[in-house]
């Protein structure tokens, strides 16, 4: 237990300083992006759209892009990080190192959560030169962030032991991850569409994490917010789950 606790530390402070090693490509370039966001949407068009819910157009979106950054650098960190290791074939010290699989996994998976919470803090900071932003619910809002930013993180895992060239893990986050996010209420409320795209946005599983996300900052939400944090912590669990059975079966990591 205590090797396994010594690996787990020492895989997470080896994440750790690799994000924050190479911050002009992991922590600047979310932050310069989300600051455009709030420019062009924020204030140049969020200035021509009547109030959400009680609630400025910008106060509406500052959550969703926040969490949109969460998301995308979680995903990022852990797919580009362990892939890497595959391609340089330097997994192969792990693998004959006296750890248990769930260690790796959870190593991994912590170096993304704590990328993702980074970027989110940078880009709160960011949020808060346009507009005002005060937690309301903040059990909502730390089980939101943790769990989302872990599901993100474990899909991510997925993706790197399936992928077999650089080309394969950005596929998913430019054809998949991109459009979900987009059309996830971001920048829109459920509200405003017709009926047929309400039904139809309802399977969008970033539709619910964004929307408790923003429930528990400004009090507004699409759906149900306790049926949301039921589907994104099982969600989270099967993730895990899945990916211990393939770190497991040597999916990806055998010859």
């Amino acid at each position: 237990m205590e090797i396994n606790s010594i690996a787990l530390i020492t895989l997470l402070r080896k994440e750790t300083t690799r994000f924050f090693r190479i911050w002009p490509q992991t922590l600047l370039p979310p932050v310069i992006t989300i600051t455009l966001y709030f420019i062009l949407f924020g204030k140049l068009v969020g200035s021509q759209i009547q109030a959400i819910n009680g609630h400025s157009y910008m106060q509406f979106i500052a959550p969703g892009l926040i969490m949109m950054s969460i998301i995308t650098n979680a995903y990022g960190n852990v797919v580009a990080s362990f892939f890497s290791l595959r391609f340089q074939k330097s997994i192969e010290e792990l693998l004959i190192a006296p750890l248990s699989n769930w260690v790796i996994l959870l190593g991994f998976t912590f170096g993304g959560i704590l990328r993702g919470l980074t970027v989110g803090c940078l880009v709160s900071i960011i949020a808060l030169f346009f507009t005002h932003l005060k937690i309301q619910h903040f059990f909502i809002f730390f089980i939101s962030l943790f769990f989302t930013s872990a599901f993100f993180s474990l899909a991510g895992f997925t993706n790197a032991l399936f992928a077999k060239k650089f080309d394969d893990i950005s596929i998913i986050p430019s054809f998949i991850l991109t459009p979900l996010i987009y059309l996830g209420g971001v920048f829109y409320s459920l509200a405003q569409l017709p009926v047929f795209w309400q039904t139809f946005s309802k399977f969008n599983p970033l539709l619910y994490m964004i929307n408790t996300f923003r429930y528990s900052i400004i009090g507004i939400s699409d759906i149900n917010v306790l049926m949301a944090l039921i589907l994104i912590v099982t969600g989270t669990v099967l993730l895990f789950l899945i990916n211990l059975y393939l770190l497991n079966k040597g999916v990806g990591l055998k010859s």
